[in-house]
């Protein structure tokens, strides 16, 4: 049987991995979505766990919420990121100043 303490090492990985992502790559939107989608299932894989070992099903609706939240933004982030490329030519992250006042 798989314990607690292997589903939260695998989960702290997968939050290093994503925060490590952030840190050293601020140039390519794209990798920072991956990045931040990491985070997110790290955050679910604790849920999951949790949930499995208290007997309680909250946890596995948590995550539900947070897969559709997840997919919404993955959605909505790449749309603006395709108009954001049809009108500057880059999704380098440097390049985006248009917000800028």
């Amino acid at each position: 049987m798989i314990a607690l303490s292997d589903y939260l090492t695998f989960s702290a990985i997968l939050f290093g991995l994503g925060v490590a992502g952030i840190f050293m790559n601020r140039k390519n939107v794209i990798t920072l979505l991956m990045c931040l989608e990491l985070i997110l299932l790290s955050v679910s894989t604790n849920f999951i766990a949790f949930s499995h070992y208290l007997h309680d099903l909250e946890g596995q609706l948590f995550v539900f919420f947070i897969l559709t939240v997840a997919a919404a933004e993955a959605a909505i982030g790449l749309a603006i990121l395709v108009v954001l490329f049809r009108k500057k030519g880059t999704i380098n992250v440097d390049k985006m100043d248009m917000l800028k006042g």
